[in-house]
């Protein structure tokens, strides 16, 4: 007989795994006997024939898979024709493609004519197609991987799942007939979600299999014998599909089926309708589903429908906020998995056991469930998949990813070894010493090689302390009593010796202190206003709001308290930031992952803390829109505003993860990256990492980036419905290019912004005046871009969940308010040179575009440059000018009885800001014709410069008007941040005030007063 040869390239195995192999060549003998007698044959085929055929090679393959797999001998010992059916299909080699497969269980099922049939058929593919992965996994042949293996079983699952839903539809359809279409007319069948590792493709050697059943629509079958209500017929439906896979026969199993994921588990309907679904998860959906469902992917049946219904349940799923709540659902899970590893003496267990394949799988989908909603990257049913975007989102360093990658796939291989012992779902380690050599055995290939099985169970060691210590950084409880580290410094001493205990504050926030100990307690902190902040205390605690609250919110709300306490009293000044704190505190009460947020990362309380101490107007802006928190877990990014590049970039790449077509949640992307963005130079603004000129080039770049956007949707939307307009010169505007910009005037002009500054906008074309657009929709040119301004101030002042982007003020157009929306860049050329007044030329000269056309661009240059580069009247110029300052001031600057008090309005008043920027835009106007670099800006410093280097402007003089506009820019971003007006004590300005007013004097008012 030939068998024995095959071992041969073993026989340096222990003793016990040769006998082993023996033992398994008298089974194959035996069985070959017997089927030949049972076949009558007088004479035998020598039974070694089958495999003599094989070559050297695949008799050591061969040797290995026996002695470490059970099922694999159990198999060939009755099917011994299927080993070489396999080789010479090269499955043993590589594994079949889905159509493959497909067309292998097609010719498999052709003739079966009974659900008896139908099973046997099923579990003698499913028994051949898991010899062959059994076979890869050990023998591993050239790039084979565990992730190889996890995605064939996948495969067969998905194929058998639809094998046998399809032959079971065409079986009972003369009885039972089809469901009834759909009211848009496409036909229904059953839709199965795969869960867990099925879901992500990723099963294991012996895995279940988690599914969900559905059905879109209500109706009754039509074509059969009788009617079903489709909820029967669907029930009944997924019934047999549950026993034709997982109902025990003589030839095993194909797929133990596990159904207790659905709605209510096994005390729900079996099957449901998309509506009962939706409506399920939106009022009923508990946080471990929310974990269940990152993995559903249509697996069989109505694939496009599947995917349909995963879409409207991806707002349960995936939280448009970052939902730190998630954290505490996992942590809660792991508890109970730890409580059941204990009871049942499972420490054992690869899979739920410390440092096991469950431990980087919550690590994973703690990022999945935290920060899908925002980052789309993220909302992929692979584990590998999601994985490998964890360092370019910056969530895990590269370093972590490269440890735990690696030490999962080792788990993952040693339990596929495990369940190839005997194709059973296992997880725990063996205990008797030939198993133990067996899986030693199975482990030790390409991609592993252990001696034994002690050097085996010392890398499971080492691997499962460094994933535990990576779950732990992630999963494990944040709050540990800060009172008990030790305090190295004598500084650390004394802090320690004035810090309040956890303990302590717990017990004020719930009201156990009597009111003089807690009077005590927030004094000893630093509190001075006492007093108020036990009152504003207790009236949180007893609040409406706080006494309704659900169960999880309230336990939320009652472990962040403590530690928000403990961060205010070392705050600066604890009873501001406690005052300006908790009215944040209020508006998340109903959003609970943001309180979960603060109390998971204490760090970002801390940044919290010390931005509402310092800036009210940041303390407003965090309430008013609490997504912004999301932004204190990257210090690094928060004090650190992006540059224009990589605005746009980020702008870019957070749209490009939305729906083209879904305006909605594009316009809420935009808000919130406005938002944060401006929180990013607040922050900076108020640490001292700014000058002021970079805060205000930050806030100016982060305008001109969602200007460009907002031109850019504007205009598709446009061009989508009506086509693109005709040009000036008769040609057609792209869909991608609009012929059309943006100027901005003032600040944003200037390149000057502040916090909370509106838009100045005139918008001008390049349109023909006579022609249409050249859609399915044509509309006349003028209309076209009428609509197309209107659609820009839309997008930019409708107010979302997420605010408003921003106030725009479209005044300074031609004609004011009285003229058209949108200009012609010709008709805009012909009024600032025939109609315009001389406060527009002003107004001009803070002028530049901000987003468009680049060549239209030109053309605006060269338009402005030839106005204000006109010669001018110098005493009409200088009349024109001081009369309309005057004015303003009359009508904005401070009140009487606030300049005989030493108040000065630093914007307004004589000798402040606006005489700065007159004297400029003079300047401009009367020297530009002969001194053309003065066109070059429109920016006030700059400008500042530019007479400097030209000599209209001494050294000293240059110097007091530069350093005066800066300090009085820097007090309008102080008071802004500060929520405070523009009127300030007049004695700390009082020699830049002079110095611009005697240079106003010499300018523009020679021998007037003041």
């Amino acid at each position: 007989m030939a068998l024995p040869d095959a071992f041969l390239p073993l026989m340096d195995l222990p003793s016990s795994l040769q006998e082993r192999l023996q033992h398994i060549e008298t089974r194959c003998r035996d069985a070959l006997v017997q089927a030949d007698e049972r076949a009558g044959r007088e004479e035998m085929d020598p039974p070694g024939e089958a495999w003599a055929a094989l070559s050297e090679s695949r008799r050591a393959q061969l040797a290995r898979v026996l002695a470490v797999s059970d099922f694999a001998a159990d198999v060939l010992v009755r099917h011994s024709a299927w080993l070489l059916q396999l080789d010479a299909d090269a499955e043993l080699d590589a594994a079949p493609d889905r159509a493959t497969l497909d067309g292998w269980l097609a010719d498999a099922l052709d003739g079966v004519d009974s659900e008896e049939q139908l099973h046997a058929a099923l579990r003698r593919f499913r028994n051949a197609r898991l010899l062959g992965i059994v076979w890869r996994d050990l023998a591993r042949p050239a790039g084979h991987t565990m992730w190889d293996t996890a995605a064939s079983v996948s495969r067969l699952a998905e194929c058998c799942l639809e094998g046998a839903l399809g032959w079971l539809e065409q079986h009972l359809a003369p009885r039972w007939g089809l469901p009834a279409p759909c009211a848009d007319g496409t036909p229904q069948r059953l839709v199965v979600l795969g869960m867990g590792k099925l879901g992500a493709g990723e099963l294991n050697l012996s895995s279940d299999i988690d599914l969900i059943f559905a059905f879109p629509e209500k109706g009754t079958t039509q074509g059969g014998r009788r009617e079903y209500d489709h909820q029967e017929y669907f029930t009944r439906l997924g019934q047999k599909l549950i026993a034709a896979l997982d109902a025990p026969t003589a030839d095993g199993f194909v797929f133990r089926v596990d159904m207790r994921l659905r709605p209510l588990g096994d005390g729900g309907p079996l099957v449901g309708s998309f509506a009962m679904l939706a409506s399920y998860y939106q009022d009923q959906g508990r946080e471990w589903e929310r974990y269940a469902m990152l993995k559903a992917r249509p697996v069989a049946g109505d694939l496009d429908a599947g995917r349909e219904l995963l879409e409207s349940l991806r707002p349960f799923v995936y939280r448009k906020y970052l939902d730190f709540g998630a954290i505490e659902s996992l942590r809660e899970m792991k508890a109970l998995i730890n409580r059941e590893v204990r009871r049942r003496g499972m420490d054992e267990n690869i899979k739920l056991g410390p440092g096991g394949i469950r431990e980087v799988e919550f690590v994973v989908q703690a990022f999945q469930l935290i920060r899908g909603g925002r980052d789309t990257e993220l909302q992929v049913t692979s584990l590998r998949q999601a994985l490998a975007h964890l360092p370019e989102l910056e969530l895990l360093p590269q370093a972590v990813v490269d440890e735990l990658e690696p030490d999962y796939v080792f788990l993952r291989d040693l339990e596929h070894v495990l369940q190839a012992l005997d194709d059973r779902q296992t997880q725990t380690l063996p205990s008797a010493a030939i198993d133990q050599e067996r899986v030693a055995l199975g482990m030790s290939h390409d991609g592993w090689c252990f001696e034994d099985w002690p050097a085996l169970m010392a890398h499971l060691g080492e691997t499962r302390e460094r994933i535990r210590r990576h779950f732990d950084a992630v999963i494990a409880e944040p709050e540990a009593d800060e009172e008990d580290a030790p305090a190295e410094t004598p500084e650390g001493r004394e802090a320690a010796s004035r810090r309040v205990p956890l303990s302590e504050w717990r017990a004020l926030w719930r009201g156990e202190l009597d009111d003089d100990e807690a009077r005590e307690q927030l004094a000893e902190a630093g509190f001075d206003d006492v007093a108020g902040a036990l009152r504003r205390v207790a009236a949180l605690r007893q609040s409406r709001a706080v006494q309704g609250m659900q169960r999880i919110g309230f336990e939320r709300l009652d472990a962040l308290m403590p530690l928000l306490l403990d961060a205010a009293a070392d705050s600066e000044a604890p009873t501001v930031a406690l005052e300006r704190v908790l009215p944040l505190i209020e508006a998340v009460l109903r959003r609970t992952a943001y309180l979960a947020l603060l109390r998971e990362n204490p760090d970002a309380l801390e940044h919290l803390m010390h931005l509402c101490g310092a800036s009210p107007w940041i303390a407003e802006q965090l309430a008013r829109h609490p997504v912004l928190l999301d932004e204190l877990l990257t210090p690094a990014t928060l004090y650190s505003p992006a540059d224009k590049a990589r605005l746009a970039d980020e702008l870019r790449q957070a749209l490009t993860r939305l729906p083209e077509d879904d305006e909605e949640a594009r316009l809420e992307a935009l808000r919130v990256f406005k938002h944060a963005q401006v929180l990013h130079v607040a922050a900076s603004d108020i640490a001292g990492a700014r000058t002021l000129m970079k805060v205000s080039d930050y806030l100016t770049f982060i305008a001109e980036v969602v200007l460009e956007r907002v031109l850019g949707m504007a205009w598709r939307h446009l061009v989508r419905k009506h086509g693109c307009p005709q040009r000036h010169d008769g040609s057609r505007a792209a869909a991608e290019a609009p012929a059309f910009l943006i100027v901005g005037y003032g600040k944003l002009g200037g390149i000057e912004l502040g916090y909370g500054s509106d838009l100045d906008l005139v918008f001008l074309h390049d349109g023909a005046l006579q022609g249409t657009t050249d859609g399915p929709r044509p509309i006349d040119n003028s209309v076209f871009y009428t609509r197309l301004g209107q659609r820009i101030i839309h997008l930019l002042t409708a107010v979302t969940p997420a605010g408003a982007l921003y106030e725009v003020d479209m005044r300074l157009r031609p004609s004011g308010n009285a003229g058209l929306l949108v200009t012609s860049l010709d008709a805009f050329a012909e009024y600032q040179r025939h109609e315009a007044w001389t406060w527009e030329h002003q107004a001009l000269v803070r002028a530049r575009v901000v987003a468009g056309s680049e060549g239209l661009a030109e053309r605006f240059t060269a338009v402005r440059g030839e106005v204000l580069g006109r010669e001018r009247d110098p005493g009409r110029l200088r009349d024109e000018v001081v009369a309309m300052r005057h004015k303003m001031r009359e009508h904005l600057g401070s009140r009487a009885d606030d300049r005989e008090a030493g108040r000065f309005d630093i914007k307004q008043d004589a000798g402040g800001m606006v005489d700065i920027e007159f004297l400029c835009q003079y300047a401009v106007l009367a020297l530009s014709h002969a001194e053309p670099a003065l066109l070059e800006w429109s920016d006030n410093m700059r400008l500042i410069e530019t007479l400097e280097a030209t000599r209209h402007l001494s050294g000293d003089q240059a110097r007091q008007l530069h350093d005066a506009y800066l300090a009085y820019r820097d007090t309008s971003h102080r008071r802004a941040l500060a929520k405070a007006s523009g009127t300030v004590d007049e004695a700390p300005f009082h020699v830049h005030r002079e110095a611009v007013k005697a240079l106003w004097r010499a300018w523009l008012e020679p021998g007037g007063d003041d």
